[in-house]
Order: C-alpha cells, then sequence, then structure tokens
C-alpha cells in the first residue's frame, strides 16, 4: 500500500533503533507518532509496535501503516504525557518519544506552525484549547514578553511583545505571516541568520500546547511502565527539552535534598542505568535533512529500582505564569 505524502524524515532513526535494541519481537510504544517514521523502521525490524498522537491529522499514516503491519501494529488516540495509562494492559520493552513539531506540521499551513507560509495563527497539535492568536492578543505585555523569553529564549522579548500589543491596538494579529513580518521589522534580520520570528514561535507553541508539562509527564509514565531492561529514547530538538531529558536521566537532579541537620542517606539509587551519551546526527544525515542539526538522541534502561513520584523539581523546566511580574 503506498504512503501517504510527507515531507517529514525521522531524524537519528538508525540510533534510535540501536537504542532500543533488540527489537525482534519486542513491544515499543511509538509516542510521539506522527507521519509514522520511527513505527515503521521498529515494524522492519520484527518489533511490535502502539503508536501514540493526539493529533487527529495523522489518521492517514496510521491507515497505511495499519494496512502494511495489521497484526503488530496498534494505535491510539491521546496525548503522549498519558502512555502509561494508553497501554496500561500491555507489557511494554521499550518507548521512543520524537519530541516537539514535526515538518508535517509545519508544512501545513493552515494548522499555523510556520512563520514561512500564510495561515491561521493557530498552533494547537490536538485542535483543542487556546490557540497562539488567543494569547497574542489578549495576554498583557508583561506577561507576552515573559512568554517569549522563558519558552522561546528570545533576548529581544521585550521589544516583540511591545510591537504586539501597538500593532493589536488597530487590527487583532490572526495571520503567521503578519507576525512574522512585525517581528523581522521589529528586531532585524542578519544575512545567514535564523529568522527573527524562530524564537517566538517556539515560545509560542510550547505555551498553547503545554509542551513541557507534557514531555515531563511522558518521562515519568515511560519510567512508571517500562520493567527492568526496558528501554527509553528520547530525541529533542532544542537545548531547553534537552536540558530536562538531561536531568530525568541523571536521578541526583530530582532527588529529594538532604538537610545537613540529618544522617546522611546514601547515593540515590539509579533508576536508568546505562544512561548512553548524548548522540547527534552525522553529516550524511545532515546532508539529506536539515532538520536534525538541532536534534540530540539520549537514552537509558531501566532498572529494578521502583519509579520516582512525578515532579518538575530539578528538571530545569522553564517556568511562566500569567500576571508574574
Amino acid at each position: 500500500m503506498g504512503e501517504p505524502q510527507s515531507s517529514h524524515e525521522s531524524v537519528l532513526l538508525s540510533e534510535v533503533l540501536d537504542a532500543l535494541a533488540p527489537l525482534d519481537g519486542a513491544r515499543i510504544v511509538d509516542g510521539t507518532f506522527g507521519a509514522g517514521g520511527y513505527s515503521r523502521a521498529l515494524l522492519e525490524e520484527g518489533a511490535q509496535v502502539t503508536g501514540i498522537d493526539r493529533d487527529p491529522t495523522v489518521a492517514p499514516f496510521v491507515e497505511t501503516l495499519a494496512a502494511d503491519f495489521p497484526e503488530t501494529f496498534v494505535f491510539v488516540a491521546g496525548p503522549f504525557s498519558e502512555l502509561d495509562a494508553l497501554v496500561a494492559e500491555q507489557r511494554v520493552d521499550g518507548v521512543v518519544l520524537d519530541i516537539g513539531v514535526s515538518s508535517m506540521q509545519l508544512d501545513q499551513a493552515e494548522r499555523g506552525f510556520s512563520f514561512m507560509r500564510s495561515g491561521p495563527l493557530d498552533m494547537r497539535m490536538g485542535r483543542e484549547g487556546e490557540t497562539a492568536a488567543d494569547l497574542v492578543n489578549t495576554l498583557s505585555e508583561t506577561d507576552l514578553g515573559n512568554l517569549i523569553f522563558a519558552f522561546g529564549e528570545e533576548r529581544a522579548s521585550r521589544r516583540i511583545a511591545k510591537a504586539i500589543v501597538e500593532m493589536r491596538k488597530d487590527t487583532p494579529i490572526t495571520d503567521t505571516l503578519a507576525l512574522a513580518q512585525l517581528i523581522e521589522k521589529t528586531v532585524g534580520r542578519k544575512p545567514g541568520a535564523p529568522h527573527p520570528a524562530t524564537r517566538t514561535f517556539q515560545g509560542l507553541r510550547i505555551a498553547v500546547n503545554g509542551e513541557f508539562d507534557q514531555l515531563v509527564a511522558a518521562l515519568f509514565a515511560a519510567e512508571r511502565i517500562l520493567p527492568e531492561g526496558g528501554r527509553l529514547a528520547v530525541v529533542t530538538f532544542h537545548s531547553l527539552e534537552d536540558r530536562i531529558v538531561k536531568r530525568f536521566f541523571d536521578q541526583t537532579k530530582t532527588a529529594a535534598p538532604q538537610s545537613r541537620h540529618l544522617p546522611y542517606s546514601g547515593p540515590v539509587e539509579a533508576r536508568w542505568a546505562p544512561v548512553r551519551k548524548p548522540v547527534k546526527a552525522g553529516a550524511d544525515e545532515l546532508g539529506r535533512n536539515p532538520r536534525a542539526r538541532s536534534a540530540t538522541l539520549r537514552s537509558g534502561v531501566r532498572t529494578a529500582v521502583a519509579a520516582r513520584p512525578q515532579q518538575s523539581a530539578g528538571l530545569g523546566v522553564p517556568g511562566f505564569r500569567r500576571g508574574a511580574a
């Protein structure tokens, strides 16, 4: 059966397969199904795969894979933050997560993720809740600046927020290109540098989809569901995501602080060992797929130590709260 068209190419694919090996007969959860790139490769290696995604537009890719692998592929609609509940009745040997927006979503102008195409300022992965336009047109100047700085790491966040508030006095900002052009006009554009709207769009997308909360929940869900020897592979695309994953695998970061007034309680028991060194794309992949330039793969193997309670403390999760000074 022919595959539906998508420009999405799964990054670090061979490295992910290696991190999850052995795959023949293994039960793997692809928590961020997307266009099904990881799922198809895993199935071709002999794994049984459960795909999870909250984006309803993945349906054509699900149908294709289900037809090609009717005995070994199933799909469950839902957020990957709930992956342990979504596959509660299954044995799971491995979990793979590809964090962030996909090329498939960027290619669909009507989704509002791309600043390179005119479309509604939406950015919702699950088609529910507030849109990016809602945030851009209703948040105070202070809140907008704080959001863009915290989630987008944009140094010019205050200037951008001020320009947005000035523009929306006359007309609401509802188009992706209109916002991108405003940002470019506000901060300028250096030759060869990334588009000046990149970080602002990242920040809005993360806020709209609650991406950091989703990521933290998914990591701890994987820790709960994976047995001893189970494998977790996570691909991230910017430093904020990567910092969370790095600290998650380092269990000392989420350990309860020890008081100097209490007896020494000993070293923290490892939930993940071994934890592999981070992996970046090689020259061949970078030549084929520029999206891989910012990708980092981190992976680890589950030990027999009981899972930790879910918490964000120690993971370096950026904070944004409306109304904060």
